[in-house]
Protein backbone atom coordinates (compact mmCIF):
# COMPACT_ATOMS: atom_id res chain seq x y z
CA UNK A 1 0.00 0.00 0.00
CA UNK A 2 0.82 3.53 -0.79
CA UNK A 3 0.16 6.62 1.68
CA UNK A 4 1.30 10.05 1.31
CA UNK A 5 4.55 10.84 2.76
CA UNK A 6 5.39 14.55 3.86
CA UNK A 7 9.47 15.38 4.42
CA UNK A 8 11.05 18.33 5.26
CA UNK A 9 14.07 20.08 7.47
CA UNK A 10 18.09 19.78 7.36
CA UNK A 11 21.10 18.78 9.19
CA UNK A 12 24.13 21.15 9.72
CA UNK A 13 27.81 19.03 9.96
CA UNK A 14 29.67 22.07 10.86
CA UNK A 15 32.96 20.53 9.52
CA UNK A 16 34.15 19.05 6.10
CA UNK A 17 35.61 15.76 7.76
CA UNK A 18 31.87 15.40 9.93
CA UNK A 19 30.42 15.81 6.37
CA UNK A 20 32.34 13.79 4.28
CA UNK A 21 31.94 11.00 6.82
CA UNK A 22 28.24 11.18 7.03
CA UNK A 23 27.96 11.32 3.19
CA UNK A 24 30.07 7.89 2.40
CA UNK A 25 28.41 6.31 5.22
CA UNK A 26 24.48 7.25 3.53
CA UNK A 27 25.96 5.75 0.24
CA UNK A 28 27.22 2.67 2.35
CA UNK A 29 23.98 2.03 4.15
CA UNK A 30 21.24 2.35 0.99
CA UNK A 31 23.31 -0.45 -0.48
CA UNK A 32 23.75 -2.75 2.66
CA UNK A 33 21.21 -2.07 4.79
CA UNK A 34 18.44 -0.46 2.37
CA UNK A 35 19.15 -2.55 -0.57
CA UNK A 36 17.71 1.21 -2.25
CA UNK A 37 14.43 0.95 -0.48
CA UNK A 38 14.50 4.46 0.36
CA UNK A 39 13.01 7.92 -0.55
CA UNK A 40 16.38 9.89 -1.47
CA UNK A 41 19.59 8.83 -2.73
CA UNK A 42 22.85 10.97 -1.62
CA UNK A 43 22.72 13.18 -4.32
CA UNK A 44 19.38 14.63 -3.56
CA UNK A 45 19.94 15.67 0.03
CA UNK A 46 23.62 16.40 0.63
CA UNK A 47 24.68 20.21 -0.51
CA UNK A 48 28.40 20.13 -0.41
CA UNK A 49 28.28 23.90 -0.31
CA UNK A 50 27.11 24.18 3.47
CA UNK A 51 27.65 21.00 4.22
CA UNK A 52 24.51 19.90 5.16
CA UNK A 53 21.71 17.78 4.19
CA UNK A 54 18.81 19.39 3.06
CA UNK A 55 15.51 18.40 2.35
CA UNK A 56 13.11 21.76 1.10
CA UNK A 57 9.89 19.63 0.84
CA UNK A 58 9.21 16.52 -0.30
CA UNK A 59 5.67 15.03 -1.03
CA UNK A 60 5.02 11.60 -2.77
CA UNK A 61 3.23 8.60 -2.61
CA UNK A 62 5.42 5.75 -0.77
CA UNK A 63 5.06 2.49 0.98
CA UNK A 64 5.37 2.22 4.89
CA UNK A 65 8.60 0.26 4.43
CA UNK A 66 10.00 3.09 2.30
CA UNK A 67 8.90 5.90 4.43
CA UNK A 68 10.68 4.22 7.96
CA UNK A 69 13.44 2.93 5.92
CA UNK A 70 14.55 7.09 5.12
CA UNK A 71 13.46 7.64 9.14
CA UNK A 72 15.75 5.29 9.90
CA UNK A 73 18.58 6.15 7.78
CA UNK A 74 18.07 10.28 8.54
CA UNK A 75 18.11 9.09 12.13
CA UNK A 76 21.75 7.66 11.84
CA UNK A 77 23.00 11.17 9.93
CA UNK A 78 21.50 12.99 12.59
CA UNK A 79 23.99 11.45 15.62
CA UNK A 80 26.68 13.58 13.68
CA UNK A 81 25.17 16.66 13.29
CA UNK A 82 25.67 19.58 14.88
CA UNK A 83 21.99 21.17 14.30
CA UNK A 84 19.01 20.81 12.70
CA UNK A 85 15.56 19.29 12.47
CA UNK A 86 13.87 16.96 10.20
CA UNK A 87 10.43 16.84 10.35
CA UNK A 88 8.35 13.14 8.65
CA UNK A 89 4.72 12.46 8.47
CA UNK A 90 3.03 9.44 6.74
CA UNK A 91 -0.85 10.03 6.04
CA UNK A 92 -4.14 7.99 5.19
CA UNK A 93 -6.99 9.93 4.26
CA UNK A 94 -5.90 13.13 6.62
CA UNK A 95 -4.82 10.88 9.62
CA UNK A 96 -1.52 10.52 10.65
CA UNK A 97 -0.42 7.17 10.41
CA UNK A 98 3.53 7.95 11.31
CA UNK A 99 5.24 10.96 12.81
CA UNK A 100 8.92 11.40 13.02
CA UNK A 101 11.03 14.46 14.36
CA UNK A 102 14.62 13.38 13.57
CA UNK A 103 17.50 16.74 15.17
CA UNK A 104 20.56 15.43 16.77
CA UNK A 105 21.24 13.87 19.99
CA UNK A 106 24.80 13.49 20.88
CA UNK A 107 27.50 14.23 23.51
CA UNK A 108 28.68 17.53 21.69
CA UNK A 109 29.16 20.82 23.20
CA UNK A 110 26.77 22.65 20.89
CA UNK A 111 24.15 20.09 21.19
CA UNK A 112 24.12 19.54 24.62
CA UNK A 113 23.70 23.48 25.23
CA UNK A 114 20.91 23.67 22.56
CA UNK A 115 18.97 20.53 24.48
CA UNK A 116 19.49 21.97 27.53
CA UNK A 117 18.20 25.85 26.72
CA UNK A 118 14.90 24.25 24.75
CA UNK A 119 13.99 22.45 27.93
CA UNK A 120 14.69 25.74 30.08
CA UNK A 121 12.55 27.83 27.47
CA UNK A 122 9.37 25.74 28.65
CA UNK A 123 10.15 26.60 32.72
CA UNK A 124 8.69 29.82 34.27
CA UNK A 125 11.29 31.79 35.92
CA UNK A 126 14.25 30.00 33.96
CA UNK A 127 14.83 32.30 31.45
CA UNK A 128 17.84 34.19 32.06
CA UNK A 129 19.38 30.15 32.40
CA UNK A 130 17.68 29.15 29.08
CA UNK A 131 19.72 32.78 27.71
CA UNK A 132 22.75 31.51 28.62
CA UNK A 133 22.61 27.52 27.55
CA UNK A 134 21.25 28.82 23.78
CA UNK A 135 24.19 31.62 23.87
CA UNK A 136 26.59 28.71 24.46
CA UNK A 137 25.17 26.47 21.64
CA UNK A 138 25.58 29.59 19.35
CA UNK A 139 28.79 30.35 20.39
CA UNK A 140 29.89 26.62 19.33
CA UNK A 141 28.34 26.89 16.21
CA UNK A 142 27.73 30.28 15.15
CA UNK A 143 24.97 29.01 12.48
CA UNK A 144 22.64 27.54 14.58
CA UNK A 145 19.62 28.79 13.63
CA UNK A 146 17.42 26.69 16.41
CA UNK A 147 19.44 28.27 18.93
CA UNK A 148 18.89 31.50 17.59
CA UNK A 149 14.68 30.85 17.32
CA UNK A 150 14.50 29.93 21.14
CA UNK A 151 16.68 32.15 22.30
CA UNK A 152 14.51 34.86 20.19
CA UNK A 153 11.41 33.22 22.24
CA UNK A 154 12.63 33.88 25.42
CA UNK A 155 13.28 37.15 24.41
CA UNK A 156 10.44 37.71 23.52
CA UNK A 157 8.68 36.67 26.49
CA UNK A 158 11.15 38.99 28.47
CA UNK A 159 9.71 41.96 26.63
CA UNK A 160 12.99 42.38 24.95
CA UNK A 161 11.53 42.65 21.85
CA UNK A 162 14.63 44.35 19.85
CA UNK A 163 17.03 41.66 20.86
CA UNK A 164 14.09 39.01 19.96
CA UNK A 165 13.54 40.21 16.42
CA UNK A 166 17.09 40.16 15.79
CA UNK A 167 17.66 36.80 16.71
CA UNK A 168 14.67 35.62 14.40
CA UNK A 169 16.18 37.53 11.69
CA UNK A 170 19.71 35.60 12.03
CA UNK A 171 17.55 32.39 12.52
CA UNK A 172 15.59 33.13 8.96
CA UNK A 173 19.17 34.19 7.61
CA UNK A 174 20.59 30.98 7.97
CA UNK A 175 17.64 28.66 7.51
CA UNK A 176 14.95 30.30 5.90
CA UNK A 177 12.86 27.39 6.22
CA UNK A 178 11.75 27.28 9.79
CA UNK A 179 8.45 28.61 10.12
CA UNK A 180 8.52 29.45 13.96
CA UNK A 181 10.91 32.18 13.13
CA UNK A 182 8.88 33.89 11.03
CA UNK A 183 5.59 33.54 13.24
CA UNK A 184 7.47 34.95 16.32
CA UNK A 185 8.73 37.86 14.07
CA UNK A 186 5.44 38.45 13.18
CA UNK A 187 4.45 38.76 16.93
CA UNK A 188 7.15 41.77 17.38
CA UNK A 189 5.91 43.47 13.75
CA UNK A 190 2.26 43.23 15.15
CA UNK A 191 3.72 45.13 18.18
CA UNK A 192 5.39 47.93 16.68
CA UNK A 193 1.63 47.72 14.58
CA UNK A 194 3.40 47.20 11.27
CA UNK A 195 0.56 44.79 9.81
CA UNK A 196 1.94 44.29 6.42
CA UNK A 197 5.45 43.37 7.81
CA UNK A 198 3.33 40.86 9.65
CA UNK A 199 1.83 39.43 7.42
CA UNK A 200 4.84 39.19 4.53
CA UNK A 201 6.18 36.89 7.79
CA UNK A 202 3.03 35.05 8.70
CA UNK A 203 2.55 34.10 4.66
CA UNK A 204 6.48 32.55 4.50
CA UNK A 205 4.99 31.17 8.22
CA UNK A 206 2.74 28.86 6.68
CA UNK A 207 4.78 28.20 3.45
CA UNK A 208 6.64 26.31 5.35
CA UNK A 209 4.59 24.63 7.69
CA UNK A 210 1.90 22.56 6.67
CA UNK A 211 -1.35 22.40 8.21
CA UNK A 212 -1.00 19.50 10.16
CA UNK A 213 1.35 21.67 12.23
CA UNK A 214 -0.55 24.27 14.41
CA UNK A 215 1.71 26.96 14.04
CA UNK A 216 0.35 26.77 10.44
CA UNK A 217 -3.25 27.86 11.82
CA UNK A 218 -1.65 30.33 14.13
CA UNK A 219 -0.27 32.11 11.38
CA UNK A 220 -3.84 31.75 9.38
CA UNK A 221 -5.86 33.33 12.26
CA UNK A 222 -3.43 36.02 13.10
CA UNK A 223 -2.67 37.06 8.96
CA UNK A 224 -6.74 37.07 8.88
CA UNK A 225 -6.32 39.58 12.04
CA UNK A 226 -3.83 42.00 10.15
CA UNK A 227 -5.92 42.26 6.85
CA UNK A 228 -8.86 43.28 8.81
CA UNK A 229 -6.82 45.98 10.40
CA UNK A 230 -6.39 47.17 7.22
CA UNK A 231 -9.52 46.30 5.71
CA UNK A 232 -8.60 43.84 3.45
CA UNK A 233 -11.49 42.41 3.43
CA UNK A 234 -11.18 39.46 0.67
CA UNK A 235 -8.02 38.49 1.91
CA UNK A 236 -9.15 38.54 5.23
CA UNK A 237 -12.27 36.10 4.13
CA UNK A 238 -9.80 33.60 2.36
CA UNK A 239 -7.75 32.95 5.41
CA UNK A 240 -10.73 32.61 8.09
CA UNK A 241 -12.97 30.71 5.37
CA UNK A 242 -10.44 27.81 6.03
CA UNK A 243 -9.67 28.33 9.72
CA UNK A 244 -13.24 28.03 10.70
CA UNK A 245 -13.58 24.97 8.57
CA UNK A 246 -11.09 22.73 9.91
CA UNK A 247 -11.48 20.76 12.52
CA UNK A 248 -9.66 21.10 15.76
CA UNK A 249 -9.20 18.41 18.22
CA UNK A 250 -9.56 20.07 21.86
CA UNK A 251 -5.93 19.92 23.33
CA UNK A 252 -5.18 22.23 19.91
CA UNK A 253 -4.34 25.51 20.67
CA UNK A 254 -6.65 26.78 17.96
CA UNK A 255 -9.65 24.85 19.36
CA UNK A 256 -10.35 28.25 21.55
CA UNK A 257 -10.22 30.55 19.22
CA UNK A 258 -13.42 28.61 16.88
CA UNK A 259 -15.90 30.92 18.00
CA UNK A 260 -13.63 33.83 17.57
CA UNK A 261 -13.06 32.70 13.80
CA UNK A 262 -16.49 32.65 13.60
CA UNK A 263 -17.60 35.71 14.20
CA UNK A 264 -14.94 37.53 12.45
CA UNK A 265 -15.51 35.79 9.33
CA UNK A 266 -19.15 36.85 9.48
CA UNK A 267 -17.98 40.46 10.28
CA UNK A 268 -15.84 40.22 7.17
CA UNK A 269 -18.44 38.51 5.08
CA UNK A 270 -20.95 41.69 6.32
CA UNK A 271 -18.32 43.73 4.81
CA UNK A 272 -18.07 42.35 1.21
CA UNK A 273 -22.03 42.07 1.08
CA UNK A 274 -22.03 38.52 1.40
CA UNK A 275 -24.82 38.76 4.35
CA UNK A 276 -26.02 34.83 3.70
CA UNK A 277 -23.14 33.56 4.17
CA UNK A 278 -22.40 35.85 7.10
CA UNK A 279 -25.59 34.66 8.98
CA UNK A 280 -24.16 30.89 8.73
CA UNK A 281 -20.95 32.13 10.10
CA UNK A 282 -22.41 34.43 13.21
CA UNK A 283 -24.83 31.33 13.66
CA UNK A 284 -22.16 28.47 14.31
CA UNK A 285 -20.43 31.58 16.29
CA UNK A 286 -23.47 31.70 18.85
CA UNK A 287 -23.64 27.52 19.31
CA UNK A 288 -19.78 27.71 20.77
CA UNK A 289 -19.37 28.53 24.42
CA UNK A 290 -16.40 30.42 25.73
CA UNK A 291 -12.88 30.23 24.11
CA UNK A 292 -10.37 32.76 23.24
CA UNK A 293 -11.01 36.19 21.87
CA UNK A 294 -13.56 37.62 24.26
CA UNK A 295 -16.34 37.63 21.90
CA UNK A 296 -19.51 38.07 23.60
CA UNK A 297 -23.04 36.96 22.39
CA UNK A 298 -24.29 40.49 22.46
CA UNK A 299 -21.59 41.79 19.78
CA UNK A 300 -22.56 38.19 17.74
CA UNK A 301 -26.44 39.35 18.26
CA UNK A 302 -26.14 42.78 17.09
CA UNK A 303 -23.66 41.81 13.67
CA UNK A 304 -26.44 38.40 13.32
CA UNK A 305 -29.17 41.46 13.29
CA UNK A 306 -27.35 43.16 10.84
CA UNK A 307 -27.05 40.86 8.58
CA UNK A 308 -30.54 39.93 8.77
CA UNK A 309 -31.89 43.31 7.86
CA UNK A 310 -28.85 43.37 4.75
CA UNK A 311 -30.15 40.22 3.64
CA UNK A 312 -34.01 41.02 3.67
CA UNK A 313 -35.00 38.55 6.13
CA UNK A 314 -37.09 38.96 9.44
CA UNK A 315 -35.90 38.73 13.23
CA UNK A 316 -33.15 41.48 12.85
CA UNK A 317 -35.15 43.99 15.18
CA UNK A 318 -34.98 41.26 17.66
CA UNK A 319 -31.70 40.03 17.69
CA UNK A 320 -30.63 43.76 17.73
CA UNK A 321 -32.72 44.33 21.01
CA UNK A 322 -31.25 41.30 22.82
CA UNK A 323 -27.63 43.05 22.07
CA UNK A 324 -28.98 46.03 23.65
CA UNK A 325 -30.46 44.48 26.35
CA UNK A 326 -27.17 42.72 27.48
CA UNK A 327 -25.21 46.05 27.15
CA UNK A 328 -23.86 46.67 23.72
CA UNK A 329 -24.01 49.83 22.83
CA UNK A 330 -23.64 50.12 19.45
CA UNK A 331 -27.07 47.88 19.49
CA UNK A 332 -28.46 50.92 21.56
CA UNK A 333 -27.55 52.93 18.60
CA UNK A 334 -28.73 50.91 15.55
CA UNK A 335 -32.72 50.86 17.20
CA UNK A 336 -32.50 54.80 17.81
CA UNK A 337 -31.01 54.64 13.84
CA UNK A 338 -34.32 52.05 13.02
CA UNK A 339 -36.90 54.23 15.02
Amino acid sequence: MYYKAIIQGRLEFGSDKSYQKVRKMYDYRTENYYKGVLVFTAEDVFNDEDLSLEIPRHVSQITEKNFKNTCSLLEYCAQFALAGSIRAWQIDEGRIMHYAIIEPDSDKVAVRSFLKGRKLVKQIGKEDEAIQALTKAIEKYNRHAQAYERRAKVNFLLKKYHDAKRDYTKCINIDPTIPTSYYGRAKVHLLEENYQLAIDDLTMATKYSIALQTVYWKAKRIKADCHMKLKQWEKAAFDLKFFSKRKFVPDDPNYQWKRWAHYQYGRVLIETEEYKEALIALNMALKIEGGSGNIQNKEILRLRGIAKKKAGKTGYLKDIKQAAKLGDLQAKSLLKEFA
